[in-house]
């Protein structure tokens, strides 16, 4: 009201309560008040309010300034791709040059490749003699390798085209990112999955089939992101040629597929193409039955043993037990010792675990299911190659999460997840081998190393050599190789005599650091005693290493 010209503020209580809060700062205005204290208590509060909200503003501004400078969807997907093949090359090579690779897996598989290149079955002595590869796992998707092997006849082929095939899984997943949340979310979503711990193990721990399977995997879950399932079913399909037990993920991405169509009709959104219903039950289908022919047909058929060599990595009689104690025990082992806990911590974290709010995520069970009922322990940690196949789609629920569920994380909230998700993401690699990069011994070639290139040098092209685990993978490319510990007898785990068609070499380092397996030290000084009774003479050992010739 007006008095004499000017504004008078009535100071009679009002009948009114509100609650206001910001942050950590809340007021009260209660039927008590008077208006002007009312306006007191405002202004006490302006401040901190003014001061959140330019904040928040200035970051926002950051961001969209930052985002008007970043490449489109398509150019930095491929720019993440290129940048993490390059990585993924140089610290392969330099692990490679320091002799971190092994028989066991490098050697295997280049020898089953080389076989390719020449028009052979995949026979790999360093398994055993005669032993065909496709009875140990069912991965004849290897053969695409053979080509680029036949021109470039090195290890470092397979290091280089795992590196490859690793880095097109950002592509996708960097792609659909940026189109679905923003060129920020596309950068630290394709960085986060090159930089993961996962990938990073996968690709610096020798060669294995599933670089195969990574980015079937990334390109399928961001066909499901965009609810494409014909395209997701298609880029699904190549794993059963990747490995045995990936019919099973085949079969979940069927079961996702069909789960949506079955929402689809419950809300009559089917389009004209048809409900995605039977298309899903299909893929289900083909991937379980699958599983069930490659392991229950054609691995035991050529397998030498005729049989699956990894059933008894399976739960035990107890655990498999049809009582309620059995599948107490079943539980049990399913999340026990801690070390399984800890693998679930470190899936769960690159996405600030929210990702495990998208039923993306719920593709990583099959897969994880087998490994943590499993009673090989290594199929627990985190180090194991196997977690590669994981991270696209730990990532791909994470995107999922960002664009479908705004109202649980709206931008303040993303720029807070991201933020935890990439120095998660820096604070494993600093433990990883991406290290390698910045540490300057990792440039060098141990003096060890040199040895035995100098050493190896003398065996020429085409001979046959029995070799310790290390040492195999320098030897596979230009000679056929068995392991130093192989011999013949009742007992292969206590040969008491030479292989049958014995190596013309033998080479052996002391220093070998796979002291267990596959040649525990007792069992090689055995066939060394073995070796050098049946009159092989000793033509070197310097700094460890052993060389043997057949007179």
């Amino acid at each position: 009201m007006r008095s004499g010209g000017r504004t008078a503020v009535r100071t009679d209580p009002v009948h009114l309560t509100i609650s206001l809060r910001r942050g950590e700062h809340t007021a009260f205005f209660s039927e008590s008040m008077t208006v002007g204290a009312m306006v007191e208590t405002a202004e006490r509060l302006r401040g901190p309010w003014a001061e959140r909200i330019s904040s928040d503003r200035k970051l926002s501004d950051f961001g969209t300034a930052l985002g008007r400078r970043l490449p489109g969807p398509r150019a930095m997907g491929w720019t993440v791709t290129a940048v993490f093949f390059a990585v993924y090359t140089l610290v392969s090579l330099l692990r490679n040059d320091r002799m971190l690779n092994a028989g066991y897996d490098l050697g295997i598989f280049e020898q089953a490749i080389r076989a390719y290149a020449h028009g052979q079955a995949p026979i790999v002595e360093l398994k055993g003699p005669d032993f065909n590869l496709l009875g140990d796992h069912f991965h004849p998707i290897l053969v695409l390798v053979a080509p680029l092997y036949r021109l470039f006849p090195s290890s470092v082929t397979l290091l280089v085209v795992q590196a490859a095939l690793m880095a097109l899984a950002c592509y996708p997943l960097t792609r659909w990112a940026h189109r679905a949340v923003g060129p920020v979310t596309g950068l630290a979503v394709g960085c986060g999955l090159g930089a993961s711990w996962g990938l990073v193990t996968g690709v610096t721990k020798d060669f294995h089939e599933i670089c195969f399977a990574v980015p079937l995997l990334a390109f399928s879950v961001t066909a499901l992101g965009h609810r494409r399932w014909r395209a997701a079913a298609a880029w699904a399909l190549p794993l059963l040629l990747v490995k045995e037990d990936l019919g099973l993920t085949l079969a979940a991405i069927g079961g996702y597929i069909a789960w949506q169509g079955l929402r689809e009709r419950r809300t009559q959104e089917t389009t004209r193409r048809g409900s995605p219903l039977l298309l899903g039950l299909a893929v289900v289908c083909i991937g379980a039955a699958g599983t069930a022919v490659e392991i229950l047909v054609l691995l035991p058929a050529m397998n030498p043993r005729g049989g699956f060599d990894y059933w008894q990595q399976m739960p035990g009689e107890a655990s498999s037990a049809g009582s309620a104690v059995g599948v107490a025990a079943l539980g049990l082992q399913l999340f026990w010792p801690p070390m399984k806990w800890l693998l679930l911590f470190m899936l769960a974290a690159p996405t600030a675990f929210f990702g495990l709010r998208s039923p993306l995520t719920l593709l990583c069970v099959p897969t994880l299911a087998w490994r943590l009922l499993a009673g090989n322990e290594h199929y627990w940690q985190p180090n194991f190659h196997y977690n590669a196949i994981l991270m696209p789609l730990v990532f791909a629920g994470f995107v999922d999460v960002l664009h479908r569920r705004t109202d649980l994380v709206p931008p303040p909230r993303r720029r807070g997840l991201l933020t935890f998700s990439a120095a998660f993401t820096a604070v494993t690699a600093a433990v990883y081998p991406l290290h390698d990069l910045v540490l300057p011994w990792a440039w060098r070639t141990p003096a060890h190393v040199r040895t035995a290139e100098r050493l190896l040098a003398r065996i020429p092209d085409g001979d046959t050599v029995a070799s310790s685990n290390r040492l195999a993978p320098m030897l596979t490319g230009r000679t056929t190789v068995s392991l130093v510990c192989f011999g013949t007898g009742s007992d292969p785990a206590a040969p008491t005599a030479l292989p049958a068609d014995p190596p013309r070499w033998v080479v052996s380092d002391r220093h070998d650091p796979t002291v267990k397996t596959p040649c525990p030290v007792a069992q090689t000084q055995h066939m060394l005693r073995l070796y050098r009774a049946h009159g092989y003479v000793q033509m070197a050992e310097e700094d460890g290493i052993t060389l043997l010739r057949r007179p």
